[in-house]
């Protein structure tokens, strides 16, 4: 099934009532890289009294962690955790860094400050959409070649590569959703004159439709 990860981390901060909220999000793939960027952070942030964090990893987002690092219980860690699961996002670790600024902000307001940072903090974030699918090749006449790029443009196939010799060959990525449909649709418009062979599975992921990453586990 596809899942959101963030694939390039961000930084925000906000200010209420002159308190600093700065917000730090970063993939993780496991608790040891979640909890050494937590002490990047607190090298880089020394001065503060106040890390606050939260983060999700594996399947299902199956582990979830979160800290209210000295905060009134309940006002910083799981408002920050709330976010990320709202929002859907695997393996990813935000924290927020607080710099007191005087003026107390009651439950509420701290609630309302560490939920908005970490909000903040994704929106400025890179999010990816991972997926399992192929990568196909493609093989056609030049006859059939027409026909075939108007499918890939029609269902918004990503196409990684094109070859015009002989005969025109494309490589495309295709979900596992998505291939049985293509290749039945490919088949029916160049009337079989297409050959079509899954070169590999793997999992890649999209981001406003451009292509960020391939993660190839096996071959097809």
């Amino acid at each position: 099934m596809p899942c959101k990860i963030v694939y390039q981390g961000g930084n925000a901060e906000i200010v209420e009532k002159k308190s600093r909220f700065l917000a730090s999000v970063q993939p993780v793939n496991s608790e040891e890289e979640a909890l050494e960027f937590l002490q990047e952070v607190r090298r880089e942030h020394w001065g503060a009294k106040h890390h606050c964090y939260a983060y999700v990893i594996g399947e299902g987002q199956r582990l979830q962690r979160f800290s209210d690092d000295g905060e009134p219980a309940g006002t910083a860690g799981k408002p920050i955790l709330e976010v990320l699961l709202a929002e859907d996002v695997h393996n990813t670790l935000i924290v927020v860094t607080r710099y007191f600024g005087g003026i107390l902000l009651g439950t509420g307001g701290l609630v309302r400050a560490y939920t908005k940072a970490a909000a903040e903090g994704l929106q400025a974030s890179r999010i990816a959409v991972k997926q399992w699918g192929c990568r196909l090749k493609l093989r056609t006449d030049y006859a059939g070649a027409g026909k075939v790029q108007y499918l890939l443009g029609k269902n918004h196939i990503p196409v990684t590569g094109s070859e015009f010799t002989e005969s025109v060959q494309f490589e495309v990525l295709v979900t596992a959703e998505e291939r049985e449909a293509l290749e039945s649709d490919l088949t029916e418009a160049t009337n079989g004159q297409i050959q079509i062979v899954c070169a590999e599975q793997l999992q890649f992921a999209l981001a406003d439709g451009e292509i960020l990453e391939f993660q190839t586990d096996k071959e097809a």
